[in-house]
């Protein structure tokens, strides 16, 4: 049954216009930026039929289109610096919508090589410890007060600006980390507020961050990108007067030691609050004491503009628990594994100094820190003497939970302060199993703390590097979770950038060499091609496939050069199914599943990806060329590693796994039979985990596919090592590196590798979204939904909430004796094909809430074989 619910008081109104992925267009990289908005109506089926939009004094008139998501600017081009109030409205069958509320766009320097005058003003150079912050300044005079103001900053390092003594923007670690021999981002601010008439000063702090201080494992290395920092500041004032005035770093600023004496990513920061001068920033201070600045030239070809928000602190975490020891030692547990740094509060002498050290875990009640290898995680705050003092690092973030507290008078107390990329939340999972929900939160949590302006392994030991393996497997889940379209973008121009120069696309983006050449690995490399795909998918970004196009079309023809011939991918370096659970401590590339069979199937899944890319951007040549490819690959898979039965030359759960979802098996016969033996395998192992990072993704969509629905929940819900709700029983607040990472008597597992906060088995939750709720794309961007929920595993209900760039979907349902009740809500302009459980009929929704029941089945008696959408499919056109 199917019935729409009404509204007595129908409303139809445009909402959240935005440019490109920010949600605040100030100094856009782009003269055409594109266009996106939401409509919201109460009425049943409405959808936009056609718009309006408005630029300044220019109007698009009516254009029949019901297209709302990425709209390509109409207007002229913007210039640099321009600025433009956008507005839409759009008419459906039956009514017209209001005028939006304004969105103001405003174009950055976009000739750098033309716009940008600023110098680089240097910090020290680096030595063999992590260096001091430095404070640089300025002073100019305006001859009447501003009209508009906008600083353009960026650094090679880490920054923070203020204006007379006024902290400018909220930016953390600006302006983040990219692969800066390609690619510098700088910010733009809006700062006519922070400026007067008369003397102004302006102000930076400066540090090693990225740029210069130590990076990766096995002691790392300093000064991969140079051997000093620099900052580089544009400030363009139009006063009331008709004047203009342009203040750029140059070799009038001047320096001076800050109170931070040494700051690093890894080993943490040392303020000493006695080195602090009042005024600093603030006209009217005598800087006669201060050096001269030093500079240098600053390339502007390798200058953009930011894709993405900025990282921020996003939240605070207060203590749930505080012990104190008999040596004065305080320990917080925070009851939450995040990634920040604590903001302390104390009092004491004059020269005390408050220690504060940083851990996931807890081992005999103590920090355990060997996880954190050569990573020092400690930060040190030597007090004033003042009163009560506040204090929090500005150029460094741990990864932690707990925290121990040495050295503060009586009452210190600290809190946790968030920091990420400022990413818009944006999907939700609930259902009737608590341990379920603690997974999800789990994922989200992860996500929050290694989405850092890039996306990384881990958060707390010395690695935190972007590698590639790691979101190739996560983007889907990613992708639903928050708006991470900016920030994926940006690291994609860098592994692009990367990959070009290097030969390959490298294990990890931005490259640092640490472990030798990059060389070409299978799922690590086809992130190339795997994120793109998913930025398109669910954020109907046709944009990005077309900028990444020659990555994408680079990484899949290298792989088929070495493929050669016979088209498997059996030679040379992989890390095939990495961390599978049988494999040994000290060899977590040693997976049951033969590395060839992993680097076939997935340049065989990429290869699928190839023409579907070509034909969505109109490359009709490559299109042929590649599906071509692609149906030689497979066959050459199914050649080499299946039996005219169906079984794999590695028996083993993720080879049938990659084999079901990488549609590599020919016939119905051999499908079946692989089904058969997956879910085999899956019992005798007692549903336990069997897969590492190739085939965990995928295997409850594998098991899905052959029919074992409840088998794929059996092995969703077990509780026994290794599983996904072994951790939550265990206490965990993040996904873990390893399944054991804390073994059952509580001590941490003995392997190099032990991280408590890596988000690739958390890959899961795109099932949950999909199948466990039923809530899965069908078209780029969900215009079309899927809506095809699977109960099972003794459930009650579940629900699956997205933020979709057309609006918020949400699928529910419920179980009520042997009934299924099902609620769809769809936001205008999106449509859904509704696939009950036990029967063969499909339903059409459109926009507002719909709500279907049917009686529940046996699973074996479901007339329809299951064909779930899973990561890897082309969404419905």
């Amino acid at each position: 049954m199917n019935r729409f619910i009404e509204q007595r008081h129908p409303i139809m109104r445009v909402v959240d216009l935005r440019a490109e992925h920010v949600r605040e267009p100030l100094g856009l990289g782009t003269p055409r930026p594109r266009l996106s908005w939401r409509l919201e109506s109460d009425v049943p089926g409405a959808a936009q039929v056609a718009y309006e939009l408005t630029a300044g004094d220019w109007t698009s008139g009516r254009v029949e289109s019901p297209d709302q998501v990425l709209v390509a600017w109409p207007a002229p081009p913007l210039a640099a610096r321009e600025a433009r109030a956008v507005t839409v409205r759009v008419w459906t069958d039956a009514r017209t919508s209001a005028i939006s509320e304004p969105l103001l766009v405003e174009a950055g320097l976009l000739d750098p090589a033309a716009d940008w005058r600023a110098a680089l003003v240097e910090g020290p150079a680096i030595t063999g410890e992590d260096g001091p912050a430095v404070l640089l300044r300025t002073v100019f005079d305006l001859p009447a007060a501003p009209a508009r103001a906008r600083l353009y900053a960026t650094a090679q390092g880490v920054y923070e600006l203020e204006l007379n003594g006024q902290r400018v923007g909220d930016h953390v670690l600006a302006p983040g980390w990219t692969s800066y021999h390609h690619r510098l981002r700088y910010q733009a601010f809006d700062v006519t507020q922070a400026l007067h008439r008369g003397p102004n000063a302006m102000g930076g702090w400066l540090a090693e961050g990225w740029y210069a201080g130590r990076l990766g494992f096995r002691g790392g290395r300093r000064g991969v990108y140079g051997e000093r920092t620099g900052l580089a500041v544009q400030l363009e004032v139009d006063c009331a007067d008709g004047s203009r005035h342009v203040v750029t770093t140059d070799g009038r600023w001047r320096t001076a030691p800050s109170p931070i004496t040494a700051t690093g990513l890894y080993d943490g920061e040392r303020y000493d609050a006695r080195r602090e001068l009042d005024g600093w920033s603030s006209p009217g201070f005598d800087d006669r004491d201060w050096a001269p600045a030093t500079t240098r030239a600053l390339d502007p070809s390798i200058l953009v503009a930011a894709e993405g928000p900025p990282v921020r602190r996003t939240g605070i975490v207060r203590p749930v628990a505080v012990t104190r020891d008999r040596d004065g030692r305080t320990i917080a547990d925070f009851g939450q594994n995040l990634t920040g740094r604590l903001r302390v509060t104390t009092t004491g002498e004059r020269g005390t100094t408050v220690t504060l050290r940083h851990a996931e875990v807890l081992q005999d009640g103590e920090l355990y820190t060997r996880p954190l290898r050569e990573a020092r995680a400690t930060d040190e705050y030597t007090v004033k003497g003042q009163g009560t003092e506040v204090w929090e690092p500005r150029f460094t973030v741990h990864g932690f939970r707990y925290a121990e507290v040495t050295g503060g008078g009586p009452g210190t107390t600290v809190e946790a302060v968030v920091c990420h990329t400022d990413m818009v939340r944006t999907g939700w999972f609930d259902s009737s199993d608590p341990l379920l929900n603690r997974l999800h939160d789990n994922v989200v949590w992860s996500m929050r703390g290694n989405f850092l302006d890039v996306p990384t392994d881990c958060p707390q030991r010395d690695e935190r590097l972007g590698w590639t393996g790691d979101l190739a497997v996560f983007a889907p889940t990613a992708a639903f979770l928050y708006d991470c379209a900016g920030l994926l973008t940006s690291w994609l121009a860098d592994l692009a950038a990367e990959q070009a120069e290097l030969g390959t696309v490298p294990f990890y983006v931005p490259w640092v060499e640490l472990l030798g050449p990059p060389r070409p690995a299978a799922v690590w490399g086809d992130a190339a091609v795997d994120t793109p795909w998913t930025l398109f998918e669910r954020f109907a970004d046709t944009g990005v496939l077309r900028t990444q196009y020659p990555s994408m079309r680079a990484w899949v023809d290298q792989v088929a050069a070495l493929a050669g011939e016979h088209r498997r991918w059996d030679t040379g370096f992989q890390f095939g199914d990495w961390l599978d659970p049988a494999a040994p401590p000290e060899r977590p590339a040693a997976a049951r599943t033969d590395a060839g069979l992993v680097a076939t199937a997935a340049h065989a899944r990429s290869a699928r990806r190839r023409p579907a890319v070509a034909d969505e951007l109109g490359e009709a040549d490559d299109q042929a060329r590649y599906a071509a490819h692609a149906a030689a690959v497979a066959e050459a898979f199914n050649d080499e590693y299946v039996t005219p039965s169906g079984r794999l030359a590695s028996d083993a759960q993720t080879a049938y796994a990659l084999a079901l979802t990488g549609g590599l098996l020919a016939q119905q016969e051999q499908r079946q039979r692989a089904g058969r033996r997956l879910t085999e395998l899956v019992a005798a192992e007692g549903y336990r985990i069997g897969t590492g990072f190739a085939g965990t993704p995928l295997i409850c969509d594998a098991l899905t596919t052959a029919g074992a629905e409840q088998d794929a929940y059996h092995l969703l819900l077990q509780r026994e090592c290794p599983s996904w709700l072994y951790p939550v029983t265990m206490g965990a607040t993040t996904i873990w590196e390893r399944w054991d990472s804390l073994l059952p008597d509580g001590t941490v597992n003995p392997g190099e590798m032990t991280s408590f906060n890596h988000y690739a088995l958390g890959a899961v939750a795109d099932w949950l979204h999909r199948t466990v709720a039923g809530l899965a794309p069908a078209a780029p961007g969900y215009r079309r939904v899927l809506v095809r929920p699977r109960p099972g595993g003794g459930l009650e209900h579940a629900e699956a909430v997205h933020d979709s760039p057309y609006g918020r979907i949400r699928v529910a349902w419920r179980r009520s004796h042997n009934r299924l009740h099902v609620q769809v809500t769809l936001p205008p302009g999106v449509t859904a094909r509704v696939e009950l459980p036990g029967t063969a009929e499909t339903f059409e929704a459109g926009s507002g809430l719909s709500e279907y029941t049917c009686e529940l089945r046996n699973p074996a008696d479901d007339p329809r074989p299951s064909e779930p959408v899973h990561p890897f499919d082309t969404p419905e056109e």
